[in-house]
């Protein structure tokens, strides 16, 4: 695949992130580590990314002059999360370069777009799916998938949310009017053995890194634990993940999530067009960190090694776990990295814990 090569960011140059969330702070204090300025832009005065950078824009993502004039102080942008609108990405394009592009944006905010594309474009598997526009439609893709199967949102899902299981027939009513008539997706239901996850990055220069192959566990539909190296062909994971990013000449880090079956071989879930909460143990694992991986792909500097030390465990902690910090704080081993969030609530990620397990 063509690279999107450009002259390698020089330190002292400015990086625009949009978005001011937890991903964001870390890509700056990444950013801050090879000395390089950034600017982040979030409707929320003093997010936690902002707390950590250098400059900040506060304004709505549908200002377009404000993310325009943002744009024009920055030497390349990049943004931290997909809900990003499409067209403040295009707009912050057009007056710098964006990586990774608006096109990957483009298909991971539509559950529909998004299986669609891996699966016609980038020719890997993803469990079988059907578009649901009404209760009519939704009971004519059960009809094609069977039962039980999941009904999602196609946009604006996370941890869960925008997500109804289906496991009869008398479900049928209360799954699409918890969708609220919003478009939807029904997804085969697959019986699998495990959730892994492929943390990969792709330079300006067409240069490619993945670590090894994470095992991910959840609690409550949010990430509880994520563990690498894992058990597994670390090789095919990642060239399906890398055949992804190549079909969209993606820029950056992306993360892909797969279901392992119990034959062992590999459906996609979906894709994150961003550093990854699953990717959080590489912070403390001896090599270059997910965060430090996605400002040298996109500064188009070499990617550094990928390749842990030890053998690493992440633990999100959610809500009220933060209030455990003094147990975590006398642990051998452990690291501990908080967000700067404000109010502590039930369900928010207010940091994670770091362990080497071997």
């Amino acid at each position: 695949m063509p690279s999107t090569h450009q002259s390698p960011l020089q330190p002292g140059s400015t990086i625009g992130i949009l978005g001011g969330g937890q991903l964001g702070r870390m890509l700056n204090l990444a950013a801050a580590r090879l000395g390089f300025h950034c600017h982040i832009f979030d409707p929320e005065w003093a997010s936690p990314a902002a707390k950590v950078a250098q400059f900040e824009t506060n304004a709505k993502y549908e200002d377009i002059n404000a993310v325009l004039n943002f744009a024009k102080t920055c030497d390349i942008v990049t943004y931290e999360f997909e809900n990003v609108p499409s067209l403040t990405a295009k707009t912050a394009g057009s007056a710098a370069p964006l990586h990774p592009g608006a096109r990957a944006l483009n298909v991971a905010q539509d559950r529909l777009t998004e299986k669609n594309f891996i699966q016609n474009e980038a020719k890997v598997p993803v469990a079988l799916f059907q578009s649901v526009d009404s209760v009519h439609e939704l009971r004519r893709a059960i009809k094609k998938l069977g039962l039980p199967a999941v009904l999602k949102t196609r946009r604006m899902g996370y941890d869960g949310k925008g997500q109804f299981i289906l496991n009869s027939e008398e479900d049928i009513e209360p799954a699409w009017a918890a969708m609220q008539n919003a478009p939807a997706i029904l997804e085969q239901f697959v019986d699998f053995k495990r959730e892994v996850s492929v943390i990969a990055a792709r330079s300006t220069t067409g240069e490619i890194a993945a670590y090894p192959l994470i095992e991910n566990q959840h609690k409550n539909h949010i990430l509880h634990t994520s563990t690498s190296p894992t058990t597994g062909d670390d090789g095919r994971a990642q060239a399906l993940a890398i055949q992804i990013m190549n079909s969209l000449s993606y820029v950056g880090v992306m993360a892909t999530e797969f279901f392992e079956l119990h034959d062992g071989s590999l459906v996609v879930n979906e894709i994150a067009p961003r550093v990854h909460n699953s990717g959080h143990w590489t912070q403390n694992a001896g090599c270059v960190d997910q965060f430090e991986l996605h400002i040298r792909a996109i500064a188009g500097w070499p990617l550094g090694k990928t390749q842990p030390k030890h053998k690493m465990q992440m633990t999100n902690l959610i809500g009220n776990d933060i209030n455990s910090l003094p147990i975590y704080a006398k642990e051998k081993d452990c690291f501990i990295h908080l967000y700067g969030k404000k109010d502590i609530k039930a369900g928010r990620k207010m940091g994670h814990i770091n362990r080497i397990i071997v």
